[in-house]
């Protein structure tokens, strides 16, 4: 049974069902929250506030000693997700994504920019608008990868479908079949044909992006993934969840989509297609077995198959 600290860090029941997932490495990590604290507000002159709403990293706004606003995020232990978008911000360097300002990498924990006035681009009433600013961001953040790096290639999530197979007894599961196998087929084409990988923020949605006084639009939690361009499109096309659960009829939406940013990207429409069909299937792959679930990341997916480019 984990025990609350004393010292006063709003942790949420969400937050600490996820850490304690990791049995006790994550008992142990959550019970050294309050003292991590405390050391970061002294190392880098903080006063750090009730967080945000928690999921897996701890997250709280913080006042630095000049007046600033920052914000403080603190990664499970060796998380390399955690490794990876520090790399990445280090190479972003700000541009079309949030500021690094500080980060012990060794102990996951790093100090960024809080991005003001903040609003989320899921937000925007006006979906066509709203795909363009993600298009203009996309080109804001791609970046050269560096010679000799660790970021996760699109090659090593693919392998998640194969091993649906031996979790399901070479069955796909609660997934259609023909999904899965065109999603692999899809991947195994895609990766084969791709052009030269550069370091993509790799989950860029509608909620990953927000409104700053800094520059227009700046995006926030990149994974740090080597692909190519045309892969940053693939996690938008399923977001936001709240704005597609509500559209009857979602092919004339998601083929919009397609178009404006095969114009906005000068990529042509057929690969961008096959690529949000090939990861939203992989997104419902990693959902099978979280209280998330599978439903709507299927639902995209079979709609996308329905639509077709020359």
């Amino acid at each position: 049974m984990y025990n609350e600290p004393s010292y006063n860090i709003n942790m949420t029941d969400h937050f600490i069902q996820n850490a304690l997932s990791n049995g006790n490495e994550g008992k142990r990590w959550l019970e050294s929250i309050p003292s991590i604290i405390s050391k970061c507000e002294e190392k880098w002159s903080l006063q750090v506030y009730p967080p945000f709403n928690l999921s897996y990293n701890y997250v709280a706004p913080v006042v630095r000693s000049d007046g600033t606003n920052a914000v403080l995020k603190i990664g499970f232990p060796q998380d390399r997700e955690f490794r990876t978008e520090t790399e990445a911000l280090t190479i972003f360097h700000g541009e079309g994504v949030v500021k690094l300002l500080e980060a012990d990498p060794e102990n996951s924990i790093i100090l960024l920019e809080q991005v003001k006035p903040g609003k989320p681009l899921s937000e925007i009433e006006d979906d066509e608008e709203a795909t363009r600013i993600l298009a203009r961001v996309m080109k804001k953040l791609w970046k050269p990868l560096p010679e000799k790096h660790n970021f996760i290639t699109i090659q090593e999530w693919s392998t998640a479908i194969p091993n649906l197979r031996k979790d399901f007894h070479g069955t796909t599961g609660p997934l259609p079949t023909y999904l899965v196998d065109k999603a692999e087929h899809l991947f195994y084409k895609l990766i084969v044909s791709s052009g030269k990988s550069v370091l993509v923020h790799g989950d860029l949605h509608h909620d990953n992006v927000l409104s700053s006084e800094r520059d227009g639009w700046l995006t926030i939690d990149p994974k740090g993934i080597a692909a190519e361009p045309a892969y940053e499109v693939a996690a938008m096309i399923r977001n936001p969840y709240e704005k597609l659960k509500n559209i009857s009829h979602l092919e004339p939406f998601l083929r919009r989509r397609i178009e404006i940013l095969s114009k906005e990207l000068d990529i042509h429409p057929k690969r961008i297609h096959e690529w949000c069909l090939a990861q939203t299937v992989l997104s419902a792959v990693w959902n099978v077995k979280s209280t998330k679930g599978a439903d709507h990341a299927i639902r995209v997916a079979e709609t996308l198959e329905k639509i077709k480019f020359n």
